[in-house]
């Protein structure tokens, strides 16, 4: 574990990137053309019931940390901030902007986003200080037997599918968001992973 300053010294760059997260997802819902599974989910969520999307984000974020905590998967300053900031600045960016009724501008949005994520993920990712609720899941089923591919996989794939029974909405955007924000990703923690503390091990 990481002594509190050094934890301290991180957090900024932990709350950048998770601001950066959730503009870049409210980017892709301004877009229109479709959103990544778990955001379908939140979405169709949305529109069944009083919560926004950011809230419905911050909602199952909670549930998820308490299936963490049952299944005693590790949690950090990072976890905890991924559980509240995202919903938040995702919520505030659909306020403060509205959607555009031009088709490129939309299109442009939707194709930007993820890669606005994946710079938030590398600075979240890369400060090391504990995974979202939504990876600990996977990772929860993968110390169970479950290849991670597949935990992922089919939580994607239900989250996805219940997302789009409720109204979400999937499109060509969803599609190019998987395929996009894994490259994009591990492009940025390239350069902006924080380098590792004598004694200090990357996360399992």
């Amino acid at each position: 574990m990481l002594p509190a300053g050094r934890v301290l010294r991180r957090v900024p760059r932990l709350l950048l990137g998770l601001v950066l997260f959730g503009f870049g997802l409210g980017m892709v819902v301004l877009g229109g053309y479709g959103l990544p599974g778990w955001d379908v989910f939140h979405q169709g969520l949305a529109e069944r019931t009083p919560l926004t999307i950011g809230t419905a984000v911050i909602v199952i974020g909670v549930v998820l940390l308490i299936v963490m905590l049952v299944l005693h998967e590790p949690i950090g300053v990072g976890t905890l901030a991924n559980v509240v900031v995202i919903g938040l600045v995702l919520d505030a960016t659909l306020w403060l902007i509205d959607a555009p009724v031009n088709t490129a501008a939309r299109v442009l949005l939707t194709l930007t986003g993820p890669i606005v994520v994946a710079i938030g993920s590398g600075y979240y990712i890369g400060v090391r200080l504990g995974p979202g609720p939504r990876d600990g899941l996977m990772t929860a089923l993968g110390r169970r037997g479950v290849t991670l591919w597949k935990a992922r996989f089919g939580i994607e794939a239900v989250a996805l599918s219940s997302g789009v029974l409720l109204g979400g909405t999937a499109g060509w955007g969803t599609v190019w968001f998987l395929v996009s924000i894994g490259p994009a990703v591990q492009f940025f923690l390239r350069y902006l992973s924080v380098p590792l503390e004598p004694g200090e091990r990357v996360p399992a």
